[in-house]
């Protein structure tokens, strides 16, 4: 009651409209036995600036001064001090969804600006305002596939992220059912891309779309148009993933893809412990009709003068449902703006030259740590991640590397068992020399139990 604003009269007053004499009254209806008679045995209350102390104190309890090997999806990288400078300007906060036009064209255009720079780096001709993520992203992807071809099957790559292909199955699960089609993963071969011969077999009349992702789960390249003449020729989508958006720095872009769905958090979203993030759907313009989420474009008012507005917006809100292309998208205008800020301040040339520090970094880490353990799909051509197989569990190699103030690699074995002790590893710009070198040695030390 304490924290409620009301006065002790206003309580009173209170009681006596719902004739009760005083709070206990209220609670009469409990047992006695049930009540609790004693003040709680909590801390006592503190003052703004003990609860900031409080805090700052906690906060020192974090990971601060650890090195991180950790990717998977989630990737640190430098975020210029001007993103927040920017997307907390009062703007860009005022506004959920800039359904008004005429008072939000700032908000329209900086989505504009990133649906512009998202085609020029995928080589797509349209790309929506924005998703959740990346993993709802290729469920949408896979639905929309659907749509545009009439057909209900689909086929997935082993190597897209275990994570996209946990929530493909939630999406999928009622409308196999009603069916008939399952949706097929496809294993992987010795150099860590997906088994062609396995897809080429797989895909049939059948198949709406194809999903990989490239750089894949274990950071490999895919062959894209070796993928996109097998899934085409049977008139299937392909739809390829990229959870790792720097890539695009350097990595050809998927042309080949029908669309191409990503995620963003790479440019200049913190990872957050998870979220929130910025998902993408970009496709060749014959199929925007069955884009899900909203599209900005660009138009002229009454005056002629140069505006912005939402061009498409498919959702349940605006049309019957039933038309709807989904349910459940929406456009994450803000990290969007984030991710937009980002592309602006590195520029084409800045966005290859960090891809380039994130590929150098990630081939002398692979090279440095495979002495002591053993790196898997040595030949194939990767980003900045990397699996690496050690002697013993990788949870017990990450406790040893946790000593030393080192996360290591994220374990492989609940979703590949089949590779054994084997973990994947990530190096970006924002690791050292140093670091990598450390982590190395405590790599080569093997302890005896896991040697014998």
């Amino acid at each position: 009651m304490r924290y409620l604003p009301k006065s002790d009269a206003e309580r009173a007053a209170m009681l006596r409209e719902i004739g009760a004499s005083s709070i206990d009254d209220l609670f009469a209806i409990i047992p006695e036995e049930y009540r609790l008679t004693r003040d709680l045995a909590i801390p006592r209350q503190m003052g703004e600036s003990e609860i900031v102390d409080h805090f700052k104190a906690a906060a020192a309890k974090n990971a601060n001064g650890y090195a991180s090997f950790l990717g998977a999806g989630v990737y640190r990288h430098y975020r210029p001090v001007l993103i927040d400078a920017i997307v907390q300007r009062g703007e860009f906060l005022t506004s959920y969804t800039p359904y008004q036009a005429e008072i939000t064209q700032g908000t329209l255009q900086a989505i504009f600006e990133f649906q512009t720079m998202i085609c020029e780096l995928t080589g797509m001709d349209i790309a929506n305002a924005s998703m959740y993520d990346g993993s709802t992203a290729a469920p949408e992807a896979a639905m929309m596939a659907m749509r545009v071809t009439g057909r209900d099957g689909v086929v997935v790559a082993r190597t897209v992220h275990p994570e996209y292909r946990e929530v493909m199955r939630t999406y999928a699960q009622h409308r196999e059912a009603s069916s008939g089609h399952a949706t097929e993963e496809i294993g992987y071969g010795d150099d860590g891309r997906i088994d062609l011969a396995a897809l080429d077999a797989a895909v049939d009349e059948q198949t709406a779309c194809v999903l990989v992702q490239s750089p894949n789960f274990f950071g490999v390249i895919e062959d894209i148009p070796a993928i996109a003449a097998i899934a085409q020729k049977k008139g299937a989508l392909l739809v390829v993933a990229i959870a790792e958006a720097v890539s695009l720095g350097i990595v050809r872009p998927p042309v080949e893809a029908d669309v191409v769905i990503m995620e963003a958090q790479s440019f200049g979203v913190a990872p957050s412990f998870g979220g929130p993030f910025c998902g993408v759907i970009a496709a060749k313009e014959k199929y925007v009709r069955q884009m899900p989420g909203r599209l900005v474009g660009e138009t002229k008012d009454s005056q002629g003068r140069r505006g912005f507005v939402l061009t498409l917006s498919t959702r349940e809100q605006h049309i019957r449902r039933e038309k709807a292309t989904s349910n459940i998208c929406t456009n994450q205008a803000l990290v969007a703006l984030m991710a937009t800020v980002f592309m602006t301040v590195y520029g084409k040339e800045g966005i290859k030259d960090l891809a380039l520090q994130n590929l150098a970094k990630a081939d002398y880490a692979a090279k440095t740590l495979g002495a002591g353990g053993k790196l898997l799909f040595p030949e194939s051509p990767r980003f900045n991640e990397f699996v690496l197989r050690s002697e013993e569990t990788a949870e017990q190699l990450n406790a040893r590397l946790l000593e030393h103030k080192i996360i290591g690699g994220l374990p492989l074995h609940k979703w590949y068992p089949e590779l054994g002790n084997a973990s994947l590893w990530c190096a970006t710009e924002l690791t050292t020399r140093l670091q990598m070198d450390s982590a190395a040695e405590i790599v080569a030390l093997i302890p005896a139990a896991a040697a014998a």
